[in-house]
């Protein structure tokens, strides 16, 4: 072999492993790291009021809400901004459009249990939150999630609380919520500790009416109403009623209750009804003057919302001054606004929330 070929070849088996390395470098670069291959899921699983299992995305960011008491608990587990679609009796309470004015822009396709379908598609949302049944299947069967979610009782608020910070998925909403909880339980056992030496005999009768456009339908003991008034040392004038439910002039005048509870945005309309109409007179809390409107702030305080947690304080103060002296439910008012809805609330404002009014200027 010449010396020219003899150095060719010795630089060839050099050379080789070099190569070989190499080869093995770029192989293992293009070839997936395991973290690669396992992506993450882009669904997950969260289970409604009804034990229903619903595939959601990982992540939504577009989310519909058609039961208008849920759209405050969206809002209290800071997910407004995920909201495309809401409804029309949440764009007409006045407090939830000052401490959200957003929600005045958003579609608007549910109206109680009426439901465009073609504005809710238009919205693209990737799931629903709906109380109404009818409209929880007609949303699956156009192949959107749609996530039961109902309550009648502090119970299921909690858990329907829960759900929704499920659905938000975001570590803030599970921080409120369990901050919610919290904080309900705690006024829970300071009513009970105010009023744990009042006797049975000594709690006033109330009768509690829905709102003020239809004096007749009254929420009876078997509700949530019920059970915050129990809560707060209150017993209800209709006590085998439930909830919204239409009852005679007769049945309220037979209850004598010594004080009448109306909630609503149109409350003072049926406080001034009730003191100019003759017929109801005769009833003891008509002649003692003592036909109260109850709070009203980003949605009822006395059904389906969140802000029960103020409403037992407001009860439980209104009917027992005296033991509650030490709760300042202005403050109380303001903190919750501060702390859950991120919002600076006058001492102004939360007095005319306490007193059930619109905020000032606000469209009667």
């Amino acid at each position: 072999m010449s010396l020219l070929k003899k150095v060719v070849a010795i630089g060839a088996l050099v050379a080789m492993p070099l190569t070989l390395t190499a080869c093995g470098a770029n192989q293992a670069s293009e070839k997936p790291s395991p973290s690669a291959t396992q992506t993450e899921s882009k669904t997950r699983t969260v289970t409604d009021v009804d034990g229903t299992k619903v595939e959601i995305p990982a992540q939504p960011k577009r989310i519909a809400d058609l039961w208008h008491a849920n759209n405050q608990v969206v809002l209290l587990l800071g997910g407004a901004d995920k909201l495309v679609a809401t409804t029309k009796q949440v764009q007409a309470l006045p407090w939830f459009a000052k401490v959200y004015p957003n929600i005045s822009k958003l579609p608007a396709p549910a109206a109680k249990t009426d439901l465009n379908m073609e504005e809710l598609l238009a919205a693209k949302p990737e799931v629903v939150l709906a109380s109404d049944k009818e409209q929880v299947e007609a949303v699956r069967a156009k192949g959107i999630p749609a996530v039961h979610v109902e309550f009648q009782n502090f119970a299921d608020m909690n858990k329907v609380i829960d759900i929704t910070a499920d659905v938000l998925g975001t570590a803030e909403a599970k921080e409120r919520a369990a901050a919610f909880h919290k904080y309900l339980n705690k006024n829970l056992n300071l009513v009970r500790d105010h009023l744990k030496d009042v006797a049975d005999s000594d709690k006033p009768s109330v009768l509690h009416i829905v709102g003020g456009d239809d004096l007749t339908k009254v929420d009876g003991s078997d509700s949530l109403i019920g059970e915050w008034m129990k809560a707060t040392g209150l017993k209800n004038s209709l006590d085998n009623v439930e909830n919204m439910q239409e009852v005679t002039l007769e049945q309220i005048i037979g209850s004598n209750p010594d004080a009448i509870i109306i909630g609503g945005g149109k409350a003072q309309a049926g406080v001034d009804q009730i003191k100019s109409d003759p017929a109801w007179a005769g009833v003891k809390a008509v002649a003692d003057d003592k036909i109260i409107k109850n709070p009203v702030g980003t949605f009822n305080w006395d059904r389906y919302s969140a802000e029960e947690a103020l409403q037992i304080l407001w009860s439980a103060k209104t009917f027992y001054p005296d033991k509650f002296k030490d709760v300042d439910l202005v403050a109380e008012t303001q903190k919750f606004y501060k702390d859950f809805y991120g919002y600076d609330l006058s001492k102004d404002d939360a007095q005319r929330i306490i007193d059930g009014q619109a905020p000032e200027g606000a469209a009667k």
